[in-house]
C-alpha cells in the first residue's frame, strides 16, 4: 500500500518520540494502531459486501443461461419437432403441386410442311471430312 522504508520508519520514530515525548509516545501509538484496526475492518467488510454483490450477479447470469436452455430445450420435444416437421412437408407439398391443364396438340397442316421444308433446304449439310492420302 505505501512504500515506507525502514529508515523512512526510524525517521518518522525519532521525531514522534523528540515531538510528543516518551511519556505520550505508548498512547498515541495504541490510538494509532486501533484507527488503523478499523480501517482495516471497513475495508474488509466493504470488499466482502462487493464480492457478495458479485457473486449473486454471476448467479443471476448463470440462472438466466439456464432459464433460456430450458425453454429452448422445451421446444425441441419430440412432438414438437413432429408437428414442425409434418407442417413443413404440408407447405412444400401445396407449392409443389403441378397446375394440370388438359391441352389437345393442333394437327399439322400444309404450311408447317412448307415451311419445314423450306427450312431444310437453307441449312446446308456439311460434308464429312475426308483425309489426304498425300499427307500421309
Amino acid at each position: 500500500m505505501f512504500d515506507i522504508g525502514w529508515s523512512e520508519l526510524v525517521v518518522i520514530g525519532v521525531v514522534a518520540l523528540i515531538a510528543i515525548g516518551p511519556k505520550e509516545l505508548p498512547g498515541v501509538l495504541r490510538m494509532v494502531g486501533q484507527w488503523m484496526g478499523k480501517a482495516r475492518r471497513m475495508a474488509a467488510e466493504f470488499q466482502g459486501q462487493f464480492n457478495e454483490a458479485m457473486r449473486e450477479a454471476e448467479m443471476a447470469d448463470i440462472k438466466k443461461t439456464f432459464d433460456d436452455a430450458s425453454a429452448a430445450a422445451k421446444d425441441l420435444s419430440p412432438t414438437n419437432l413432429l408437428t414442425s416437421l409434418n407442417k413443413d412437408v404440408e407447405d412444400a407439398m401445396k407449392i409443389d403441386q403441378p397446375v394440370m391443364t388438359p391441352t389437345t396438340p393442333e394437327p399439322p397442316t400444309a404450311e408447317t410442311f412448307a415451311e419445314a421444308e423450306a427450312h431444310a433446304s437453307a441449312v446446308e449439310t456439311p460434308k464429312p471430312a475426308v483425309p489426304d492420302a498425300k499427307a500421309s
